[in-house]
């Protein structure tokens, strides 16, 4: 029998009614009723190591992030995918291997010469976003009336609109969020007034004589005063994530949020950030919240684009095809046998460095080795440690190792490191015979990761892309210091080092 419906003016407002209710009905619960599923929230530090107590510091104490990981569960073997922001945020918010999506170079894409994300790539903000969450992206602590976004630093084209704001206070009642909260973490230190700027929120800073440094750095003093600031900036963090918690729960936010804490990587120092050893890509990850195992300590191998595949699992949506990322907290998870890890250009310094990591070793492929590994670097050789450990090389107060592992003139093609024996990679095994059967297995195991994935770094950047990206970094600016790397960087190439 058929139905014949009147159309009369109340039909249409019902239906129109009808329609609204269907749509809201798709945004909030596909997949799953979104006002049922956990917030998430991404609190990103900036430039800073694993220097937490639930992570064996022992000359400072962070009771917040402490805390995070009694009650949640600590990866104490996560690292980065690339050792700087840009290329370390790209890949994270999307999932995928920054050398796998064009945006291994750091700040890239930013000139006449842009970057456009692979088909079928999409940041995870967006996904989340068409699933019903309020997206966000703000920075801690806030400046007053501060408006927009806080750091992306994606290397590729993305539309602003797949964030709604900067805080989630704008969000519809019930409606769940995705939060990032940005922090300066280790940047904190590197200011005019850093010293003063941190005892004025701390109180008390850490005495730099209490430092315990790794074996290539000298105890100088102003390597040491630099090492108690960057202890002191994980200390405002741990105060920070502190005040973040207080305002969860004063909200009644804090039951139904799954907290990550990470930073984008490790310290910059040295041989920390832009470089692929522990100091540069080992970084603390720490996940709390509803579902989360307290108490836990995870030691299997896991990389910072894990997170996006988490996160997409809390919220029910699915992970789209071909994403890199894992779900470290599904029940069938397969742990990694291996992580990896590459540095390209960083500002206007070419590198391109591989590695792979295990259990036990650590592998790295150097492309420039006729290039010492501290290049020229305006934006690294004004940091006060650099400058503090060229003048501590001028002054003859480096040790041998020391200045055999920072201040050689070339390096190695190929670097292995034994971490069961070398927590911080000082003797490279790589030229030894008894090692020879595991460098052909790290060496076949990158070839494999590059070939699969795939890594687009392998071949030298194209100098249109470089000329493009270096005008945009110099903008209307005359530097002669970056000037003269770029032309150092272009005479290097054609000599072929």
């Amino acid at each position: 029998m058929r139905m014949n419906l009147i159309k009369t003016p109340d039909f249409w407002v019902n239906l129109r009614a009808l329609f609204a209710l269907a749509l809201s009905w798709t945004l909030f619960s596909t997949p799953g009723r979104a006002a049922d599923r956990p917030n998430i929230l991404w609190i990103i530090a900036e430039d800073m190591s694993p220097h937490f107590g639930c992570y064996g510091e022992k000359v400072i104490q962070t009771p917040q992030v402490d805390r995070l990981a009694n009650e949640g569960t600590l990866f104490r073997r996560a690292y980065v995918t690339a050792p700087i922001c840009s290329t370390s945020r790209s890949a994270l918010i999307t999932g995928m291997y920054q050398t796998a999506i064009g945006a291994h170079h750091h700040r890239s894409g930013r000139g006449h010469v842009r970057l456009e994300l692979p088909a079928g790539v999409q940041p995870v903000p967006g996904l989340l976003k068409r699933a019903g969450y309020w997206t966000c992206n703000g920075s801690f602590p806030s400046k007053p009336g501060a408006k927009g976004i806080a750091k992306t630093d994606y290397n590729f084209q993305w539309d602003p609109a797949i964030y709604d704001g900067n805080d989630w206070a704008g969000r519809a009642a019930g409606q769940p969020f995705f939060a990032q909260i940005q922090l300066n973490g280790g940047k904190v230190r590197d200011g005019k007034d850093a010293a003063e700027e941190m005892r004025r929120v701390l109180g008390k800073l850490t005495d730099p004589a209490t430092g315990v440094l790794p074996p290539y750095y000298p105890r100088t003093e102003a390597i040491l005063a630099d090492w108690a600031l960057t202890l002191d900036a994980c200390r405002l963090v741990d105060q920070q994530i502190g005040e973040i918690r207080e305002r969860l729960e004063k909200e009644r936010l804090w039951e139904n949020t799954v907290v990550f804490f990470i930073t984008d990587h490790g310290v910059s120092h040295a041989r920390g950030k832009q470089f692929l050893y522990d100091e540069g890509t080992h970084i603390p990850l720490v996940v709390c919240g509803p579902g989360v195992a307290q108490g836990k300590v995870r030691e299997d191998l896991v990389e910072h684009i894990d997170l996006a595949a988490t996160s997409l699992a809390l919220a029910g949506v699915a992970r789209p095809s071909g994403m890199q990322s894992r779900d470290v907290l599904a029940a069938d998870y397969q742990p990694r046998e291996a992580v990896f890890a590459a540095r390209d250009r960083a500002d206007e310094t070419v590198d391109r460095i591989r590695s792979v990591r295990t259990e036990r070793w650590l592998y790295l492929r150097n492309s420039y080795p006729e290039r010492p590994p501290l290049q020229p670097n305006h934006y690294k050789d004004h940091k006060p440690c650099l400058i503090a450990l060229r003048a501590a090389e001028a002054a003859g107060q480096l040790d041998a190792l020391q200045t055999a592992l920072l201040f050689p003139l070339t390096r190695p093609k190929e670097e292995l490191y034994d971490l069961s024996k070398d927590a911080h990679q000082v003797r490279n095994l790589a030229a030894d015979a008894v090692y020879q059967r595991v460098m052909e297995e790290l060496r076949s195991r990158l070839e494999r990761w590059e070939t699969e994935t795939p890594d687009l770094g392998r071949s030298p950047e194209p100098e249109t892309q470089y000329d493009s990206d270096m005008a945009e970094y110099l903008g209307k600016r005359h530097n002669p210091e970056i000037e003269a790397n770029i032309a150092l960087m272009k005479r290097w190439a054609r000599e072929g080092k």
